[in-house]
């Protein structure tokens, strides 16, 4: 129930940033991507064994698709790139040694701090985007007399 919760705001709340800052959807789709690729990689040291699907559209969430490749047990040298047999197969009876193995990451275990990193990373670059935005819609303009309204934020 609360997972539903989180990824309606989620969603939400992306979605009214997008609005109000005029960013388009696949824009916002790709700062997401990124911002939880930087929190993997700051995690686990890389992020290319992670696969980071993004389904706004119809479930309005995300998930985070690990893949790794079945060792003999006693033989993990890293455990990012690397899984136990026996926990393999805990999973899927029908695993062998040297196949890969593909299981969902729960962002909720990562913790606290992740979700901080999280934020921080989608912060920076939506207002980077926003900067950008408001760049291109006034570099053709130089000479020209705006008036406009100019708020604090």
């Amino acid at each position: 129930m609360a997972k539903k919760k989180e990824q309606a705001n989620l969603i939400d709340a992306l979605s009214e940033y997008k609005e109000e800052k005029n960013i388009d959807k696949n824009t916002t789709i790709k700062v997401l991507e990124d911002s939880l690729r930087n929190v993997l990689s700051k995690m686990f040291g890389s992020d290319d064994t992670f696969s980071v699907i993004i389904n706004l559209e119809k479930k309005g969430d995300f998930e985070i698709w690990r893949t790794r490749r079945v060792v003999a047990d006693g033989e993990v040298e890293d455990p990012v790139r690397q899984v136990a047999l026996s926990e393999a197969q805990a999973v899927d009876p029908d695993i062998d040694l040297g196949e890969d193995f593909v299981d969902e990451v729960d962002f909720k275990s990562f913790g606290r701090r992740a979700v901080i990193n999280l934020r921080q990373a989608l912060s920076s670059k939506m207002l980077d985007l926003q900067k950008e935005n408001f760049y291109h819609n006034f570099a053709g303009r130089v000479g020209e007399l705006v008036t406009a309204e100019v708020y604090q934020g």
